[in-house]
Formats: C-alpha cells, structure tokens, sequence
C-alpha cells in the first residue's frame, strides 16, 4: 500500500500565497507521476497541478502562471506553491499520485485532503 500524506492547508487572504506539501511513502517501487486536484463544494473535483517522473508538468487553466508544482528526486515529496491566491481558490486540495509497486503492478493514490480558504 501507498499512503499520501498532505500538509499546509490553511485560511488565507485574497492576494496571499500559501505552499502545500505532500510526502507518499509506503510500497514504492517507482513514482509515475504525482500531482493536486481540489473540489470545492458543489463542484467536480479539477486538476490543479501534476508532475510526472520526467519533470513535467502541467496546470489546470485556472492556475496557470500562480501556481507552481515541484518535487524531490524521487518525486516521494512535491509541493504545491500558490501565489495570487483568489476567492475560487478555496476547495479541498487532495494530492494524488500514480505509483508502481514492482515492476509491473501501478494503481493510483489519493491522500485526505486539506482546506485551503481565501478569505478576508
């Protein structure tokens, strides 16, 4: 088993920046790829960010140029950094990865979940 474990969520205000941090450990032979998604009340659950084994990545529409994802080495920790945070940033941000647990078997992971408000 995979586990994700995310941290730095938090109530923020308009304008303000806020860094999320999520650590995968557990059975991992290889990190395909890990990223952030976020739902916010009422509405599907949308890419935010995602980086793959490769270094690239790629942002959903509504965060392009405030966002950035980045990870360690091994991809086994990425960080979300958000700047410009807006109102519609506020959701659950769930972290997410794509994993081999040997050489041939891969399954997808989700950790918990944390908050992230925009408010003033």
């Amino acid at each position: 088993q995979v586990q994700l474990v995310e941290s730095g969520g938090g109530l923020v205000q308009p304008g303000g920046s806020l860094s999320l941090s999520c650590a995968a450990s557990g059975s991992i032979f290889r990190i395909i790829a890990m990223g952030w998604y976020r739902q916010a009340p009422g509405k599907e659950r949308e890419l935010v960010a995602r980086i793959n084994s490769g270094r690239s990545t790629s942002y959903g529409d509504s965060v392009k140029g405030r966002f950035a994802i980045s990870g360690d080495n091994s991809l086994n920790t990425v960080y979300l950094q958000m700047n410009s945070l807006e109102p519609e940033d506020t959701a659950v941000y769930y972290c997410n990865a794509y994993v081999y647990t040997d050489y041939t078997t891969w399954d997808e992971y989700w950790g918990q979940g944390t908050q992230v408000t925009i408010s003033s």
